[in-house]
């Protein structure tokens, strides 16, 4: 994983290609490597980011920094959810010392659907 100039662990959560609430909850799993356990809902991904001891290896000492790309699709194909989705992340940044969450302006690292990679 990366670092950023400040020395905080860098994790991207790409929502390139996510269209609803079941597959943003299944990056956010996949991207921010979140247990097995994780229950795929708004107040588990709260809960889930708030907590440093489910951060990379390092992070809860030096800091996370969660850069989201690709996000624009689903902003506007699922609004509502998204403000969800940004109040979670603005939360989240607020309860979690050395948590913050940004979001990307280039594009997603997903390919479109049907082309390569």
């Amino acid at each position: 994983m990366p670092d950023d100039p400040a020395g905080r662990i860098v994790v991207v959560l790409d929502l390139g290609g996510v269209t609803d609430k079941a597959a943003f909850m299944d990056r956010c799993a996949r991207d921010l490597a979140l247990p097995d356990w994780f229950g795929r809902n708004w107040d588990a991904l709260a809960d889930s980011m708030a907590d440093p001891a489910l951060w990379p290896d390092g992070a809860g000492e030096r800091g996370l920094l969660v850069v989201v790309q690709g996000w624009r699709t689903y902003a506007e194909t699922r609004p509502e959810e998204w403000q969800v989705a940004e109040e979670i992340f603005a939360e989240a940044t607020d309860r979690g010392p050395g948590l913050f969450v940004t979001l990307g302006l280039g594009e997603s690292s997903e390919s479109p659907p049907g082309q390569p990679g």
